[in-house]
């Protein structure tokens, strides 16, 4: 289940609200400029499916999205728990840091965990199968996909080049709750 939990910066021990209710997830987020959604394919994915496969199982929600954003290119990634590098890949992006470009990442299958650090708040967003959230570029965040991650993932870009990690050099978030295995 989709879950956000909003903690005041200086007190990751405890939320100041935890929501899991997808609408209300969408209308918090939306107050800092965060595009939360939930997309359906439209024909049926089976595991193993291809990058176009996936793609067309989601092309309405992709050429909308492009059209109202700009967004040039899309592909999938996908990462499993006995992928070789999911230590390093999964360290990439522990840190805070921003892009130069929005991060848009819907979640075909799996789960990941992006944390926002916006007006002295940080925003912990668990986002999951069906879930499509658009972080604004320039917004400090961090992403954590577990020890054991699992996830395939669509990912719109106006520049992939602008896609490059801008590290804060905030030590903020180690200090902030991570991401579980699903059981």
């Amino acid at each position: 289940m989709s879950r956000l939990r909003i903690f005041d910066e200086t007190r990751p021990q405890s939320p100041l609200a935890e929501i899991d209710e997808h609408a209300a997830i969408a209308a918090e987020l939306g107050k800092v400029g965060v595009r939360f959604e939930q997309w359906q394919a439209s024909q049926p994915i089976v595991p193993g499916a291809s990058q176009d496969e996936v793609i067309a199982a989601y092309r309405g929600d992709i050429d909308r999205l492009m059209g109202e954003e700009g967004y040039q290119a899309v592909d999938v990634i996908s990462l499993t728990p006995d992928h070789p590098d999911r230590a390093a890949l999964r360290q990439k992006f522990l840190s805070e840091h921003t892009h130069s470009e929005d991060e848009v990442r819907f979640f075909v299958a799996g789960a990941g965990q992006f944390t926002l650090h916006l007006g002295g708040r940080v925003y912990d967003i668990l986002c999951e199968q069906g879930d499509l959230i658009g972080v604004p570029d320039g917004t400090r965040h961090w992403f954590d996909m577990s020890e054991a991650p699992y996830f395939v993932a669509i990912r719109l870009f106006t520049n992939k080049e602008g896609w490059v990690a801008n590290f804060t050099g905030d030590d903020i978030a180690s200090r902030f709750p991570r991401m579980t295995p699903a059981a």
